[in-house]
């Protein structure tokens, strides 16, 4: 494993920023998702286990370079979204506990026993399927029963946990080693959110699973609080709070000060001057009401630039803020440089991140695209090159 890590080690660049030479990219700071870490950990109750959530290429980040930091760190469990990324992630992590959240498919099954994996099960045929194949080349599988309190989406509705529970516990080749559950509107509706609580508890009561040596977690980054309601939790899963990105401000952590871990950034490809009435991009939807010098930027939509940005968005070009003209095209932008007359062609202009004393941080590019963080994150797409740094700065 230490061979793998100084790979992928070895693999990372860490410039200044007159070194980058990239039409569009982003930099990810493991320094600070480091120092993240240790601030989640150190305000968590004593004791309990950190799941580190890297599923979608760690948010975008990048999987290996940042499993490889939160490994150093302290995370005791990865939990990735599919088989494919667990076999990434298995190159580099050793023994490490990799928890795979999503179903596993019946022809993935073989792979993910030969990877000691660790599996979610939510059906009795899941349960049947993996206990024939676990028999079949004498092996035991290590399973986390995921319970369905009202997500609706994967895991057993949990009016029939009980019966999946002792299917399991009646296959010796299953390894029950952990319960959890998810929350739908963490962030939003603290009363359902307390309704699934209550269910996930009646649950570990009835079987008494509380009582055996089980992991058990049901909290993301956006509730964190279940050990302060009684649940007999002993961990949590970690994804964008680790990222810098704090959770809704009635959150256990929301007061965290958690530093930013991703940056957006692109270039001045072109810069021109335009006569009121002139149409800007593809529908014109945008006319010039007034001579304008306009900058046309290295990225588009396919570098993760929202079309939702369309005529609403901004962007940082030597610390002013710059709006976007007409709409975003799947290589190019263009933006008003109003009087800003120092600006050239080959100038960083920043998507999300900082520029002198001014910022547009993850949360606020979201808002004007209409989407969520976590959207965001994972639609960078993977023609913008990861540059990882060492020092703080973004």
């Amino acid at each position: 494993m230490a061979s793998a890590i100084a790979d992928v080690l070895g693999t990372m660049s860490h410039p200044t920023e007159s070194d980058v030479r990239m039409r569009a990219w982003a930099e990810i700071s493991l320094s600070n998702l480091e120092r993240n870490l240790y601030q989640i950990k150190a305000a968590l109750p004593k004791g309990l286990r950190y799941i580190a959530v890297v599923k979608a290429d760690a948010y975008g980040h990048g999987l290996l370079p940042v499993a490889v930091r939160l490994m150093r760190s302290g995370a005791d469990m990865f939990a990735v979204a599919n088989i494919a990324e667990a076999a990434e992630l298995r190159e580099i992590a050793g023994d490490w506990p990799i928890l795979v959240l999503g179903p596993v498919l019946p022809f993935e099954m073989k792979a993910a026993i030969d990877m000691n994996l660790i599996l979610s099960l939510s059906s009795r045929e899941e349960c049947e399927s993996l206990a024939r194949l676990a028999g079949s080349v004498s092996k035991s599988v290590a399973v986390h029963l995921k319970i369905d309190t009202g997500m609706g989406r994967a895991g057993v509705w949990y009016e029939q946990a009980g019966e999946l529970l002792e299917a399991v516990r009646a296959q010796p080749m299953l390894d029950l080693q952990g319960i959890y559950t998810h929350f739908s509107c963490a962030d939003s509706d603290p009363q359902f959110t307390a309704e699934q609580r209550q269910r996930f508890q009646a649950i570990m009561n009835q079987y008494g699973l509380g009582q055996q040596p089980l992991w058990v977690h049901a909290d993301n980054s956006a509730g964190l609080d279940s050990f302060t309601r009684g649940l007999p939790v002993n961990g949590v899963r970690v994804g964008l709070l680790q990222f810098g990105v704090r959770p809704h401000p009635f959150s256990l952590l929301a007061g965290l000060q958690v530093e930013p871990v991703f940056s957006f950034h692109t270039r001045v490809g072109l810069i021109k001057t335009l006569p009121a009435g002139t149409g800007i991009s593809y529908g014109r939807s945008h006319i010039l009401p007034r001579k304008t010098r306009v900058a046309v930027l290295t990225s588009g939509y396919a570098d993760g630039v929202p079309t939702t940005l369309s005529n609403r968005g901004h962007v940082l070009i030597r610390g002013r803020l710059c709006p976007v003209l007409g709409r975003v095209t799947m290589d190019q932008t263009v933006v008003d440089l109003g009087a800003q007359e120092e600006v050239c062609v080959g100038d960083k202009a920043t998507w999300i991140g900082t520029q002198q004393e001014a910022g547009i941080d993850l949360i606020a590019f979201a808002r004007q695209a209409g989407q969520i963080p976590w959207e965001v994150l994972c639609s960078v797409s993977k023609r913008v090159q990861r540059v990882y740094r060492t020092d703080s700065a973004l």
